[in-house]
């Protein structure tokens, strides 16, 4: 079997397009994973991030634009056309390698997909979950999209960040219907999806999708308690 470094790989995949790159360990959380039965074998996952334009984020203001939802679209199958040719670098190299689609429901009745490439992200040291209960990243906030590839390749995993949101307020001051609490477990679900719904029905996006209080988190601003 080939070997195949760490770095070597980030290198791959940051020339491929990835701003962001980090592995982590699946092994606590793979019975979270839905029809997954693929992923016995594999106990490692290569976590990639894109981020989204500037220019377009900019454009929202109370609600969602057209060209924000094209973008959000676009950025989930370059992920998948990424996370496909990761794969196969590493199936060439002799690894088992399964690519989960970015973005991809499976319960529609729970909204929840394969698996959560948040959760992974985390593990993989992108981030943390932040009071907006998407992940943050020290450098991009949570401007950035995220995919998983799943492997059983060995290699040197990445540890969760102790970074947290600390004295940054952007995204509650943001939200249109209060869902975003100081303590991030305080998230209110429920009635971020009611509003997601509601843009949906209103024909200004075809998905249930915001990007306001992904406008708001732009990073740079986090501390450590």
């Amino acid at each position: 079997m080939k070997k195949i470094s760490k770095i070597k790989l980030e290198k791959f995949c940051k020339e491929l397009g990835a701003d962001l790159f980090g592995v982590a360990d699946i092994r606590d959380i793979k019975k979270d994973f839905t029809n997954l039965s693929g992923s016995n074998k594999m106990d490692t996952a290569i976590c990639l991030g894109v981020r989204v334009q500037n220019a377009i984020l900019n454009d929202i203001q109370n609600q969602p634009t057209k060209l924000y939802f094209h973008h959000y679209r676009n950025l989930n199958m370059f992920l998948d056309q990424l996370a496909l040719r990761v794969a196969n670098f590493l199936q060439n190299a002799g690894f088992l390698a399964l690519p989960i689609p970015a973005s991809q429901i499976v319960d529609w009745q729970k909204q929840s997909a394969h698996l959560s490439h948040k959760k992974i992200g985390y593990l993989a040291g992108l981030g943390w979950i932040g009071r907006n209960n998407l992940l943050v990243n020290k450098k991009f906030g949570s401007q950035f999209r995220l995919v998983t590839i799943l492997t059983d390749m060995n290699t040197k995993v990445d540890m969760p960040t102790k970074d947290n949101c600390a004295s940054c307020f952007a995204c509650i001051e943001s939200c249109p219907v209060g869902a975003i609490k100081k303590e991030p477990k305080d998230f209110e679900h429920l009635k971020c999806f009611e509003k997601l719904k509601e843009f949906k029905k209103q024909h200004i996006v075809e998905q249930c999708i915001c990007g306001i209080c992904v406008k708001a988190c732009m990073g740079k601003v986090f501390a450590r308690k």
